[in-house]
């Protein structure tokens, strides 16, 4: 059984809220709601463990006022948690769909800074992690970096992982990817397209500037070559773009009819890294993410393939 260890610090407690139609400046009432636990890897770790059950374990920072709640959410998923306690509440994020127009609109609530002492909360994390590393294959850490925890933080959990050697799955970008790669470079990065441009080619492009998709492929390419890694780019409802140390590949998206798109880039990560686990094989590895991402899309739940 191939063993991941999801590491999450932006937990979300997701509403998904389904309307037949969403209008603006206007009373709208809901056709039905759900709540799950969420959050990029652990959108992944559900994924995961649909796809084999206990494979799978989220490393989570939790707010104290509703982790009871998250808590609950995740074992109706049968995922298992392992918390890590912060003061005030663990975000909530609203997922708005209109059934009419098939658009998703997601409201991320951000929660206000904690006042905790996040020096022995980073101590407390990384002990778990190394006591973790020693049972897994992987560990996919995924999203964004709440206010208080360190700069430094996430490429810690990195050189924790490489110097295990084990495969470090970066779902991430900007200021703590590049800081990632200046200590550690991750075994697979896995970034849509607007964070890939963000994060690597500001310096090769002026405001509104956009690039050809040959232009892409280069760059791609070359930064593959560079880092001696495996990188990712997901383009929405274009085609995968993707690199293994300078080996270009091209994955088509399935078309499908959308029910919540929410959640399709962790599904994909879920997908990919668990066949590349157990096969090494690239294109069968970007196959089963694609077929992760849309078998989500057709679901209500977020990180969700059945």
């Amino acid at each position: 059984m191939s063993k991941i260890l999801c590491v999450c610090l932006s937990a979300t407690v997701q509403k998904t809220i389904l309307f037949d139609s969403l209008g603006i400046d206007c009373v709208n009432r809901s056709k039905e709601y759900r709540l799950d636990a969420s959050g990029k890897a652990v959108n992944s770790c559900r994924v995961l463990n649909q796809l084999e059950k206990g494979c799978s374990v989220a490393l989570c920072s939790l707010g104290k006022k509703n982790k009871t709640l998250f808590l609950e959410l995740a074992q109706k998923d049968s995922m298992k948690i392992i918390p890590i306690e912060v003061s005030g509440f663990t975000r909530e994020c609203c997922t708005l769909i209109d059934a009419t127009k098939s658009t998703t609109t997601e409201l991320v609530v951000g929660e206000p800074a904690c006042t905790d002492n996040f020096d022995k909360k980073e101590q407390k994390l990384l002990s778990i992690i190394k006591k973790q590393i020693k049972k897994v294959d992987a560990v996919l850490l995924a999203g964004s970096r709440p206010l208080g925890w360190s700069e430094s933080v996430y490429s810690k959990i990195a050189e924790i992982t490489t110097k295990n050697n084990k495969i470090f799955f970066a779902d991430y970008w900007g200021k703590d990817l590049l800081n990632t790669i200046q200590k550690t470079v991750p075994s697979i990065i896995k970034i849509n397209e607007e964070e890939f441009i963000n994060t690597f080619c500001c310096n090769l492009c002026s405001e509104n500037f956009s690039f050809t998709d040959d232009e892409i492929r280069s760059i791609i390419l070359n930064k593959s070559r560079e880092l001696k890694n495996i990188i990712i780019v997901t383009r929405g409802c274009k085609s995968t773009f993707s690199a293994d140390n300078g080996i270009f590949y091209e994955t088509p998206v399935k078309k499908v009819n959308a029910v919540n798109v929410i959640a399709c880039g962790d599904s994909f990560s879920a997908g990919f890294l668990h066949e590349y686990i157990k096969s090494k094989d690239i294109n069968a590895s970007l196959q089963k993410g694609t077929d992760c991402a849309a078998k989500n899309a057709e679901s209500l739940c977020p990180g969700s393939i059945e």
